[in-house]
């Protein structure tokens, strides 16, 4: 259901901290100061929180679990068991062998590993990587054959959102961008995840990102939830009470597909197609990272890095574990 208060943040609940301070810089992280400003920590009841320095900083890529399959057509045989142990048929494949037709859907995709654990042949393998957000879904999706070249004729990307579009986007919302949660049935598992973002450890506000209780009030609307049947007018609502001009921010699997949940009657498989500019975050649920890294997507401070589906080549090296 839509949540009838906004997230509060760090600094509303109490002033800060007296021995508050900068911690110091490491040299092994080197960035510049105009880029990452000074971390922060913050005295709390259970000891210090220091607050990450992403995505003006380096992630801590180091402290995440591998979870983010990806594919390696070079040694894959097309056995098809990866197809038969995904639960949400992330993955399909068509044919047997190499030559064989392998579409991987990070849309669909709840970041199980039980893909990875079940390949016969090592193909499939957990990276730590979550910036996975995408301007369109279609860019989502992977498409391999058994034994062929990684990246060989790839697609070119789907991104729909104009060049215009997106300059307009982030010369409205660069300063403050104003989000309006909507929970559209999901297990409250994206939810929690959105609630971090107020956390001392995230402080989204310091972005210029905050939640807002109405969605009048709102220049974006972050979804969540397969969309089940009673919720579809709700969310619907709320999208018309929102002013334009507006985008939308789809997070996690049952989001973008209906998850879990597709194949069930009472859901809508996801939030309906839209006109309007939209970023999509797998992930299941996303990481608060993954949703920093989606808002800023969305404004144009970075660059998308998933397209047709292809990790960045860096991710298929450092990052394997």
């Amino acid at each position: 259901m839509i949540g009838g208060g906004s997230p509060g943040s760090a600094t509303s609940r109490g002033e800060p901290s007296a021995d508050r301070e900068a911690a110091p810089s490491s040299p092994s992280r080197a960035r510049s100061t105009a880029s990452a400003p000074p971390r922060e920590t913050t005295s709390g009841i259970f000891g210090p929180c220091t607050t990450k320095a992403y995505p003006q900083g380096p992630a801590e890529l180091a402290r995440m679990g591998a979870r983010t399959p990806w594919h390696d057509p070079g040694v894959c045989e097309g056995t098809g068991a990866c197809a038969r142990a995904c639960p949400t048929e992330a993955i399909t494949i068509e044919g047997t062998g190499r030559g064989a037709r392998l579409r991987l859907d990070y849309g669909a995709c709840v970041f199980c590993r039980k893909c990875v654990d079940a390949c016969p042949t090592g193909a499939l393998r957990a990276v730590r990587f979550f910036e996975l957000a995408v301007r369109s879904k279609d860019d989502l999706v992977a498409r391999h054959v058994a034994g062929g070249t990684l990246g060989a004729n790839p697609p070119p990307s789907q991104d729909k959102v104009s060049r215009e579009v997106r300059e307009r986007i982030s010369r409205l919302f660069s300063g403050s961008l104003a989000v309006r949660a909507v929970d559209a049935g999901s297990c409250n598992g994206c939810e929690v995840e959105v609630s971090a973002l107020s956390w001392p450890a995230y402080d989204a506000e310091r972005l210029g990102i905050h939640f807002v209780a109405s969605p009048r009030h709102a220049d974006a609307l972050l979804v969540t939830g397969p969309v089940n049947r009673n919720m579809r007018l709700a969310l619907q609502k709320t999208l018309d009470a929102t002013p334009d001009p507006k985008f939308l921010v789809i997070a996690g699997a049952c989001g973008i597909s209906g998850g879990p949940f597709r194949r069930s009657k009472e859901v809508e498989g996801g939030v309906p197609p839209s006109d309007l500019p939209s970023v999509w975050v797998p992930g299941c649920p996303p990481r608060p990272e993954a949703l920093l890294y989606a808002f800023w997507l969305a404004l144009g401070r970075v660059e998308q890095q998933l397209k047709n589906g292809e990790l960045p080549p860096k991710v298929g090296g450092s990052s394997l574990r």
